[in-house]
């Protein structure tokens, strides 16, 4: 199974860092460049365990995916339910801890392609694809922890109950 990821150092604590992975809708797009749209399922409006999103990359390519993991200010993880036919699996997470300035975010994705026949040429042009992304999103990431608007969206998130 192949795996993609990058790691940056943000200087603000872990939990305003957590909270700024977690943004959706405008306040994700100020950052993150790869969704056009993003939103909560099922009548959720929060993350936490066992809540499903829905997410269109902005190609148009869309997916609907579960948090399976959801362990503020530490990592959360994801994993794809539904999304474009090529993918056999998708998981997605991320890992916060304290460093020196700041906060280590690390973004990982985990996946695997089908159909089967295709799988090993797809998954090396995947890691490829994949890779760039993250290290484009984690860059956004970096921005948006620098971001009032971000952060004061990320500070509302953390004062709630």
């Amino acid at each position: 199974m192949p795996v993609v990821q990058a790691a940056v150092v943000v200087p603000i604590p872990p939990d305003l860092a957590y909270a700024v992975s977690q943004t959706t809708g405008p306040v994700r797009r100020r950052w993150d460049g790869f969704i056009s749209e993003q939103h909560f399922l099922d009548g959720s409006t929060s993350p936490a365990k066992g809540v499903r999103t829905f997410t269109r990359q902005r190609f148009g390519l869309s997916m609907v995916t579960r948090y399976v993991s959801y362990a503020p200010p530490t990592n959360v993880g994801m994993t794809m339910e539904k999304g474009p036919w090529f993918f056999r699996t998708l998981g997605a997470g991320w890992r916060f801890e304290p460093a020196e300035g700041g906060t280590r975010a690390v973004w990982k994705y985990n996946f695997t392609c089908r159909p089967g026949w295709l799988a090993p040429i797809a998954e090396r042009i995947g890691s490829v694809v994949l890779g760039y992304e993250i290290r484009r999103r984690i860059a956004g990431f970096a921005r948006g922890c620098a971001d009032p608007v971000v952060l004061d969206a990320a500070r509302t998130a953390l004062a709630s109950p």
